[in-house]
């Protein structure tokens, strides 16, 4: 979906444990920057040229600044090692904040994070403290050295709301989710977020709770999308672009934002996988076959992923 970009700078950045660095954005005029609800994220524009995106963790009744804090991954897809190598002063260029993964109105919640995960989080419990929500936190980490926001959460731990679990790197050591998650309290919703292997097994853990009450957001695609294409895939179809009154071809084996590149019509992606919102684009006709893992029931009536859905229609209709 489009969204306009704007400049921030870097007012200032701070080491929150071992690897994992919070950079304070601001409005290089000193105006407020544009609201955003809990659970956002902004696409960050690195002077490389990648997109990445990040969950805005401060506090969403503070206009005046996001902060959003990024584990260095020298293993990665790039983006954590070009953050980390910013200084304070930098501009960079963000997109409106988005959000794919909102506090649900309900008076309790659970909240369960792995690793930097705990970013949308903390974002949603300040949320939740202000409305007056319940809530009950899982932090899990590989350490107390590598865990972000450790001091501001002792209290929290202290009064018995939250809980911090270190396994020392050893899945064997990790937090007992089925133990966890097994009775879910009246009314209560479930946020997870964290690396893959964490996030499949909060879905493992979690499958009974009710229908509509589970929250997530990935910072990879889910395992289920590694499985074979199913044999819509192997169909070709054609995408009308209805700004520019331009169509193209789709074959089997492309997706519709390698067919828009291959064409010089400039969209913005990034994860290229379906898990991370950028290029969340509005259809006006056509039926879509949807394969991400970030669109709800309810987008999917009006929004697709074009980096990974397909059409049932011979002709997909987007609002570019």
């Amino acid at each position: 979906m489009a969204t306009g970009k704007f400049p921030v700078s870097i007012r200032s950045i701070s080491e929150l444990a071992d690897d994992i660095r919070a950079f304070e954005l601001v409005d290089p005029t000193g105006m407020p920057l544009p609201a955003f609800s809990a659970g956002a994220h902004v696409d960050v524009h690195l002077p490389s040229g990648l997109i990445r995106q990040y969950s805005i963790c401060s506090d969403p009744l503070d206009a005046s600044r996001y902060v959003v804090a990024v584990l260095r991954d020298p293993a990665g897809r790039g983006g954590s090692v070009g953050m980390h190598q910013l200084t304070s002063g930098d501009h960079l260029l963000i997109s409106a904040p988005r959000n794919h993964f909102p506090l649900a109105e309900t008076s309790h919640h659970v909240f369960v994070a792995g690793g930097i995960g705990i970013t949308p989080i903390r974002s949603m419990m300040n949320a939740a403290l202000a409305r007056g929500d319940t809530f009950q936190l899982y932090y899990c980490t590989r350490s107390p050295e590598r865990t972000a926001f450790l001091e501001e959460l002792r209290p929290l731990v202290q009064a018995g709301i939250a809980v911090v679990h270190h396994d020392d790197g050893n899945p064997a050591n990790g937090l007992d989710l089925s133990a966890v998650l097994r009775e879910q309290p009246a009314g209560a919703h479930l946020y997870y977020c964290g690396p893959s292997r964490f996030m499949d097994a909060v879905d493992a853990s979690s499958t009974h709770w009710a229908p509509g009450t589970r929250h997530c957001e990935r910072f990879s695609a889910p395992a289920s999308r590694t499985s074979a294409p199913p044999a819509t895939a192997e169909i070709p179809f054609e995408v009308c672009l209805a700004r520019c009154g331009k169509t193209y071809t789709v074959p089997p084996g492309k997706t519709i934002v390698q067919i828009l590149r291959e064409n010089a019509v400039d969209v913005d992606v990034s994860c290229e996988e379906g898990y991370c919102g950028t290029c969340m684009t509005r259809y006006l006709d056509g039926e879509p076959i949807h394969s991400d893992s970030v669109l709800d029931e309810d987008d999917q009536q009006e929004f697709v992923m074009i980096c990974c859905c397909r059409a049932k229609s011979k002709t997909l209709t987007l609002d570019l």
